[in-house]
């Protein structure tokens, strides 16, 4: 069998996409390698997606799910890629569970929380250190713990935090952050968050579980300890995109144009692991539905 498209990532914009080319009474299947909904549903609270005052980031991956079955969309899980084979016409698309052949392609596939590779960080992967405040931050109530991380995501998540942990640091390499301004007025209005600025993290000790951190100032280049139950870190994203051969940049973000198109014929790309400005859930949800425009016009031509 050889569908007209398949949509590889559960979260909003392969989601969006979903519903798009079944509204155009397109064959489509949507392969996630994890549970449907994407990042968003380890969101504690979601309060800029349209439509919605605030809705827990559950809710609203729930909703995106709901309204793409009601359009008929096929959606397998555990399905993780491996590559794509442009056979001209149709694709292959080879995956954990066995080869899907297409027509096209929408790569949704998100992104990855980057490690810092610092020294202690893996030995204490679940013992102390996480990066996904919605996940265990629960283990942390009463506790004391470390945020590294000045963008929105560290933000947001050492706000969550201190709904459990009786102190949050958070701790950045530069003297100002990157989040927007309303998540950096509700983390400065916090009395249970304080910061460290113009440092970065160095290593994590610990016996058993985390202990300590050892930071490093980057303008006098001295070092200091911070003890600390629990190291959260944010710093940034790496793109799910290694199985795909098209064009990417240095990062491996895939390059694609207005129309979401890449550098193969057939070929989409939507949301977070393409080269964007804005990673949100709203501008997923427009690269989703582009995307699934291009590839119906494109099917069209076929």
């Amino acid at each position: 069998m050889v569908h007209d498209v398949v949509i590889i990532g559960g979260g909003p914009a392969g989601l969006t996409a979903g519903i798009y080319v079944k509204r155009a009474m397109l064959d489509a299947v949507l392969i996630e390698k994890m549970g449907i909904g994407g990042q968003i549903i380890v969101t504690d609270l979601v309060e800029n997606f349209p439509g919605f005052l605030e809705i827990s980031g559950a809710d609203l991956a729930s909703k995106f799910e709901e309204q793409a079955r009601k359009f008929g969309l096929e959606m397998k899980t555990l399905f993780e890629v491996s590559s794509i084979e442009d056979n001209g016409k149709t694709k292959t698309v080879k995956t954990s569970e066995g080869d899907i052949e297409t027509k096209s392609v929408i790569i949704a596939s998100g992104t990855t929380p980057k490690k810092l590779g610092v020294k202690g960080e893996i030995d204490f992967t679940g013992r102390g250190v996480s990066y996904c405040a919605t996940c265990d931050g629960f283990f942390f109530r009463d506790k004391e713990v470390v945020v590294i991380g000045g963008g929105d995501s560290a933000i947001t998540e050492a706000i969550y935090l201190t709904k459990m942990a009786k102190k949050v640091t958070i701790v950045h390499r530069r003297n100002e952050l990157r989040a927007e301004k309303i998540n950096q007025e509700h983390a400065f209005s916090n009395p249970r968050i304080s910061f460290v600025w113009d440092c970065i993290l160095e290593e994590i000790v610990g016996k058993k579980i985390v202990e300590k951190v050892i930071l490093r100032n980057v303008k006098t280049n001295a070092t200091s300890e911070l003890k600390t139950d629990g190291v959260f870190i944010y710093v940034g994203l790496i793109p799910n995109t290694a199985y795909a051969d098209v064009k990417k940049d240095e990062w491996g973000f895939i390059i694609a144009n207005d129309k979401m198109e890449t550098s193969v014929k057939g070929i989409f790309v939507a949301g977070d692991c393409r080269v964007t400005p804005l990673r949100q859930i709203t501008t997923a949800v427009g690269d989703g539905a582009i995307a699934a425009v291009s590839a119906e016009r494109y099917l069209e031509k076929l």
